[in-house]
């Protein structure tokens, strides 16, 4: 059967979600079905939400991030991208409609920071992959928005671990797509340029009805920009739901297996987390 394309519906959140994974198996090797990475995940990601996956280190966040954008295939399970499985999507249609920043990017190093992020324009471009005004006018948006104009002439070679991270992430919404797929965004990142990520996260996904997955670390930021909130453990959900249904004391003690104080902050109504030493 040919591959078909992605469906484009209106972004109200009655319709077909964005993004649904649903039975999700997968292991590292196909053969190996006894030492499951993922286990029986679902996963619904409407357009206009954030999405963050919350566990800790080797819980499978990662692994499931690279089942959602079709570069592991799962053992069992399907994903479906608006509707249509995945594995019968046109691959070009796809990379319009998807964009990914993983955990560390590959960076094209005998490029120029301009030209790096203007290569999230290609899946909209033709065969000679000539730039468009718009195609113009988007990355220089994007470079902006990333706070990378300083930089935009700059080899990419030559840039920190974490403006490297700003270009991948400049790319990425280069790309205009209607999914966003992170995987710790903010690695290496200064407080100023994490809380200037999430804000930009925030103001793309309301004013283009984005469907974003963010791996994250940081639940304190989680706590503030996250729609939904999946907590992960040895490859299954214990939770999901609101930051108040699902980020509680006893909640999050079984997902990191530490005890943490929860908070609610008087002036915002934010929840609010502390590690707390053991007794």
């Amino acid at each position: 059967m040919g591959a078909k394309h992605v469906t484009r519906e209106g972004s109200d959140l009655s319709h077909r979600p964005a993004l649904e994974a649903t039975h999700i198996q997968a292991t590292y090797e196909p053969s190996a079905r006894g030492s499951l990475v993922i286990d029986g995940v679902d996963l619904t990601v409407h357009e206009g939400e954030l999405v963050a996956l919350l566990g800790s280190n080797g819980a499978g966040k990662s692994t499931l991030l690279r089942v959602l954008s079709g570069t592991l295939v799962p053992v069992s399970g399907q994903v479906r991208l608006f509707g249509t499985p995945l594995e019968r999507c046109d691959r070009r249609e796809v990379a319009r409609t998807m964009a990914v920043v993983g955990q560390s990017e590959e960076m094209a190093f005998g490029f120029s920071v301009r030209e790096v992020v203007m290569m999230g324009r290609a899946p909209h471009q033709g065969g000679w992959m000539r730039a468009t005004d718009e195609d113009v006018a988007v990355v220089e948006d994007a470079i902006k928005s990333c706070d990378l104009m300083g930089f935009a002439h700059r080899p990419v070679f030559a840039l920190s671990g974490g403006e490297q991270k700003r270009v991948a992430i400049a790319r990425a919404l280069a790309q205009r797509p209607r999914v966003l797929l992170l995987d710790e965004p903010a690695a290496f990142f200064d407080v100023r340029h994490k809380m200037a990520l999430y804000d930009l996260l925030a103001e793309q996904i309301e004013r283009r009805k984005l469907a974003c997955v963010v791996v994250m670390h940081d639940i304190n930021i989680a706590a503030q920009y996250a729609t939904r909130i999946a907590l992960v453990k040895a490859g299954r959900f214990l939770a999901v739901g609101t930051v108040e249904e699902v980020m509680t004391y006893a909640r999050l003690r079984e997902t990191f297996d530490a005890d943490l104080y929860v908070g609610v902050n008087e002036l915002t109504g934010m929840r609010f987390f502390l590690p707390m030493r053991g007794r």
